[in-house]
């Protein structure tokens, strides 16, 4: 692909960016409509808090398992298929959620989705990060996940009212077939602009900095525990923020629908804002400050008194994330061989997501025994002897 320089706008924004920032978008749909949803989910199908965690992580522990091998095949067979089942397939998984009648066919069609849906991060991220330039990696990152983002805003403040009207598998099957049209046109688009993009000639990479040979793990390792961990705690107390809001706080199942719309919201200026720090300061003390602040965070969901002080910390959370997840990948990508990158970003993906999904029912377990306040702490106190270690040793490895 074209190494796009940093001065030349027009160039950055004419190749592949943004169409993947439109693929982003597409990828997330049915999975952005669960966890607004998940009060009248939950009324419907009579759960509790344990078996609606299972629903949540149903989605990402079988996003995460299939991405492994997604990842790898991303490497051998290109970006484009990754991209048409991530969205239109993930799309048909969607419509038959939206038929469903059952806790247990609700599950199953979840799997099918993630499954189909698994190669498309990896596969995305190797593409956008070798579209561009190194001192432009981080911001081009950021930049794709505004379409992630995005969609993690609009879909709650769509299907909240789709919802409220005509019940929530209603909400399914509206968004769920504009989504297969945009994945077939998508894949469409992304051959063509990569057709025109073979015929410019490549710009030299003598002035780039050496691409490593090998994975480099000690330097790799203690960063993606740091990553890995934070995003997973953040993302399982997050994902009952909804039901938090009606149980503890009061608020209707239609507000809290829209309330989940607050932290993505704050991604659309966020992740480039974060892939811009990564950029100019550093991807690992990026990482240290992200995991450092997150713990105490985490804490303060179990103690907020109201709505408007949720929303702050929502506001805050969207900030971590989307400061996070650029920065992670384009640490990632500087630090493994070309042939190997979508396979460990697969890898990556994969982790972030078991562990979500694993620790998901387990939170929820642990608010029906002890409560939201004593389960939070516990999340809370646990990331941070996570990121004291990992941060000691990736600070040694630097040193060497």
């Amino acid at each position: 692909m074209t190494i796009i320089k940093k001065s030349d706008i027009r160039v950055f924004f004419a190749g592949l960016l943004p169409l993947f920032v439109l693929a982003h978008f597409g990828h997330h749909v049915i999975g952005a409509s669960l966890r607004p949803l998940m009060p009248m989910i939950r009324t419907d199908l009579n759960l509790n808090y344990t078996q609606s965690g299972f629903v949540l992580s149903a989605f990402s522990v079988t996003s995460g398992i299939s991405q492994l091998p997604a990842g790898w095949l991303a490497d051998r067979f290109g970006v484009r298929l990754a991209v048409v089942f991530g969205i239109s397939g993930v799309a048909i998984a969607g419509l038959m959620i939206g038929l469903s009648h059952s806790y247990m066919a609700l599950i199953a069609f979840l799997v099918l989705a993630a499954i189909l849906g698994g190669g498309y991060h990896p596969a995305a991220s190797a593409a956008v990060s070798a579209s561009v330039s190194p001192e432009n990696r981080g911001r081009a990152l950021g930049v794709h996940l505004i379409g992630g983002s995005s969609t993690f805003w609009i879909v709650p403040l769509l299907a909240a009212p789709i919802a409220v009207t005509w019940g929530w598998r209603s909400s399914f099957l509206v968004l769920s077939i504009p989504t297969i049209v945009l994945g077939v046109v998508l894949y469409i688009l992304i051959g063509r602009r990569t057709q025109v993009q073979s015929t410019v000639p490549q710009t030299s990479n003598s002035d780039l900095p050496a691409l490593p040979t090998r994975i480099q793990w000690r330097k790799l390792a203690p960063f993606l525990i740091i990553s890995i961990a934070t995003g997973t705690m953040v993302q399982s107390v997050s994902g009952y923020l909804s039901l938090f809001a009606v149980d503890y706080l009061g608020v209707t199942e239609a507000t809290a629908a829209r309330l989940i719309a607050v932290t993505p919201l704050v991604g659309l200026f966020a992740a480039p804002m974060g892939g811009y720090l990564s950029d100019r300061l550093g991807s690992v003390p990026v990482m240290v400050v992200v995991g450092c602040v997150a713990a105490p965070l985490i804490y303060l969901i179990g103690i907020v008194p109201n709505v408007t002080m949720l929303v702050v910390v929502m506001v805050a959370i969207g900030l971590l994330t989307n400061t996070r997840m650029p920065t992670s990948e384009s640490y990632i990508f500087g630090n493994t061989p070309a042939h190997r990158r979508a396979t460990i970003l697969g890898f990556y993906f994969f982790a972030g997501a078991e562990a979500a999904g694993l620790l998901t029912p387990l939170v929820g377990y642990l608010i029906d025994k002890i409560g939201f306040y004593h389960s939070v702490s516990i999340i809370s106190g646990s990331l941070a002897v996570i990121v004291v270690v990992c941060s000691l040793f990736l600070l040694r490895s630097r040193a060497k």
